[in-house]
């Protein structure tokens, strides 16, 4: 298992993150959260021993991880890393560039793997082709795909479909979070899309202010979020009387003590969200049909 003990880091004297803690099991997949500048990749980085901890220990199962002050070469052999920039062989073909770490003595079964993680990454099509003619989201998936290739115990990944467009980004989620789970691979992904997270994820780490403030599931921290910061990564929200309401919370009645007055309507394609005014503070709520500016509503909070 995957054992962070107390780290801390900085690249100056200001932390960028302090007394981190967590363990992960063989198969676990946990999601990292937060805002830009919260620490994630610097996370990510520490953990695949890019850099010297200033405090804390970090062990996979009985093995330290150290970092370049201990390894000539950065990385262990049972982990991979898969960073936002990819550093991939242009000039080669993808087949090549998946197969290249894959030894040439069992020609047959490094055909038969790489020909498993071009299907994993729905790349298949474009085997042959030289990855200098790839598109972003398609370099992407080449690095995905070149990291799995020696089957590692842990992989990490730093917003790993950031670059793919939404005609294979749904698929393509699904297909790999699978493979990883049915490979027992340990997996620690930064994100900040709720979708890289949302029936995928064991567990969340949401960092703020260089330290984790909330660990838990997906499903405890959507229905319980503690603070504005985790309510607006799922989704949008109100708070009314000190409590995160989200948008699809609030619906139209024909009588209640919420009246708003509608100020904003925007389509989402199976609904519209409409911005309202209560008293001086925003609402936001769902409803399936478009309401005029000025209409005056009465909403109700639904909550299970």
């Amino acid at each position: 298992m995957l054992h962070v003990q107390d780290l801390s880091f900085g690249y100056t004297k200001h932390p960028v993150l302090t007394d981190i803690s967590f363990t992960a099991q063989p198969g676990d997949y946990i999601a990292v959260i937060g805002e830009s500048g919260s620490g994630k990749s610097t996370l990510l980085k520490l953990i695949y021993g890019e850099y010297d901890l200033n405090d804390g220990n970090l062990f996979w199962k009985d093995e330290a991880i150290l970092g370049p002050k201990y390894n000539l070469v950065v990385g262990y052999d049972f982990m991979k890393y898969v960073a936002q920039e990819f550093e991939l062989m242009p000039f080669i073909s993808v087949e090549e560039n998946i197969g290249k770490f894959l030894s040439n003595f069992f020609p047959e079964e490094k055909k038969e793997r790489t020909a498993e993680l071009l299907e994993v990454v729905e790349l298949t099509a474009f085997a042959k082709t030289k990855v200098k003619l790839l598109s972003g989201g398609q370099k992407q998936r080449v690095a995905l795909a070149r990291a799995l290739a020696k089957a590692p115990e842990i992989i990490l990944l730093d917003e790993p479909f950031s670059h793919i467009d939404n005609f294979k980004k749904q698929s393509l989620r699904r297909r790999v979070f699978k493979y990883l789970k049915k490979q027992n691979i340990t997996c620690i992904v930064a994100t900040h899309d709720k979708e890289d997270v949302l029936g995928f994820a064991d567990r969340i780490l949401v960092l703020n202010d260089a330290k984790i403030i909330a660990n838990n599931t997906p499903e405890h921290l959507y229905k319980l979020p503690e603070t504005a910061l985790v309510a607006s990564f799922f989704s949008e929200f109100s708070i009314i009387d000190e409590d995160f309401v989200y948008a699809h919370q609030l619906q139209v009645v024909p009588h209640s003590n919420l009246k708003a007055i509608i100020t904003n309507s925007y389509f989402k394609g199976s609904y519209y969200l409409h911005e309202a005014n209560l008293n001086g503070n925003t609402l936001l709520f769902e409803h399936p049909l478009a309401l005029k500016t000025g209409d005056s509503v009465c909403l109700q909070i639904i909550k299970p």
